[in-house]
């Protein structure tokens, strides 16, 4: 494994410095996780508007559209990790990358040419699996190649990139979608994925070239067997059917029912964005002085809290208060949730350990707009209703983490550690 940790000499007043904390591939990684999703945000977040909007598709049969690409897509997160840990991180990416751009291009002619939905769906579901593929590869790279002592700081660094990114494309996004068809965004979706392929090409080094032991699917699915892991993505899943509303029911619910702009809902994921990209990294670093299951509860219950809120949202101001409490939940689970991850893992095995931790929150990612669809349509007029509910869903895991932090767990007997 090539390494990229730092020399040990280093003085303490450099290690202090932001720049000198982090090895050069995790500056590329947040740079990578930048323009993905730059590339995904652009134009994804509006797909539910344009299927119900513009072709007249039930928001129920667009919670469907989800889950069925959500499911494929949590195989492909296996096969993410698993080809990661077979051939490499950086040839990985390269492909996915590049695939990744004929995937857009081929979702914007499907839409520009008013194809039929069905065909867009199939376009859809193809290229949200592939772009799956990625995640779990950078996060591998992240646990190869942080300092132990900064591991959840790393994630929340890389983090710190990938939302910049978040906030950046759905502002943009929602600010061309007023002059420009879905098409048009979907070919920006294109060509930033292929600064990514740049990116990687002449910037990153290998972190992890490969296992020389037979990884294939029946040791993908073997990291079940660590009772505690698979324990913890359980109650991650649920976590992420509420968590995952940002996407297409918080959509649907601002713009039909609160009757605001695309661009205003655009602002809205860009001020989750803007929150992350200032707090995640102190806050990280703050959350790392507590035990794991504390800071898992207490993203929980913010999470909770800021979705019950929008039930009484009545203006654009108080939705921003909302979103920021759904944020604070962010900023304090996601990068300590990676890093239980990254610690649950042994070497060889990192890689299918992010895939199988993708498989779980894929799942609730993709359950969670047929979830809130549903809602949106069985209580058109209760708001209070189809918020409390959603919350509701992201209070379970409260209890479930604390019953994890506190449980013992065998380890598992199939991993030489």
């Amino acid at each position: 494994m090539t390494s990229q940790k730092y020399p040990s000499k280093l003085s303490n007043k450099l290690k202090t410095r932001v720049f000198d904390r982090f090895p050069r591939g995790i500056w590329v990684m947040a740079g990578v996780d930048t323009l993905v999703t730059i590339g995904f945000s652009v134009a994804m977040p509006f797909l539910a508007l344009y299927l119900h909007d513009e072709r007249q598709v039930s928001m129920s049969l667009v919670g469907m559209l989800f889950l069925i690409s959500g499911i494929f897509t949590a195989g492909t997160n296996l096969m993410g990790g698993m080809f990661s840990d077979r051939f490499g991180r950086r040839k990985l990416l390269i492909a996915l990358s590049g695939i990744g751009i004929l995937a857009y291009v081929s979702l914007a002619i499907s839409v520009g040419l008013n194809a039929p939905v069905w065909l867009i769906s199939l376009v859809y579901i193809a290229a949200r699996g592939i772009i799956g593929m990625i995640q779990p590869t950078i996060s591998a790279i992240i646990a190869d190649l942080a300092p132990e002592d900064r591991l959840t700081e790393s994630f929340a660094f890389v983090r710190v990139g990938g939302n910049i990114g978040f906030a950046v494309g759905p502002a943009v996004g929602g600010y061309l979608g007023t002059f420009l068809s879905y098409g048009w965004l979907l070919g920006l979706s294109a060509i930033t994925c292929s600064f990514v392929t740049i990116l990687i090409l002449f910037c990153f080094r290998e972190s992890f070239k490969g296992s020389t032991e037979h990884v294939g699917i029946r040791s993908t699915l073997a990291v079940a067997n660590d009772h505690r892991f698979l324990t913890f993505s359980v109650f991650s899943l649920l976590l992420f059917a509420s968590m995952a509303q940002l996407g297409s029911t918080l959509s649907v619910f601002s713009v039909d029912r609160l009757l605001f702009t695309t661009a205003q809902y655009g602002l809205l994921l860009t001020t989750n964005g803007i929150i992350v990209a200032i707090l995640q990294y102190p806050v990280a670093r703050f959350m790392n002085k507590f035990p794991r299951d504390r800071g898992l509860i207490l993203g929980s219950v913010f999470y909770a809290i800021g979705y019950f809120s929008l039930g009484w949202v009545q203006d654009f101001n108080w939705a921003l208060i909302s979103i920021a409490v759904i944020t604070a939940g962010e900023i304090t689970f996601s990068p300590i949730a990676s890093s239980v991850v990254a610690e649950s893992a042994p070497q060889n095995w990192r890689g299918r350990y992010m895939g199988f931790s993708g498989l779980s929150q894929t799942i609730g990612m993709s359950f969670a707009p047929l979830f809130g669809g549903v809602l949106l349509d069985a209580f058109p007029t209760e708001a209070r209703l189809v918020w409390g509910l959603i919350a509701l869903v992201g209070l379970i895991p409260t209890a479930g983490f604390y019953w994890w932090g506190r449980h013992k767990f065998k380890s598992p007997v199939y991993i030489d550690r």
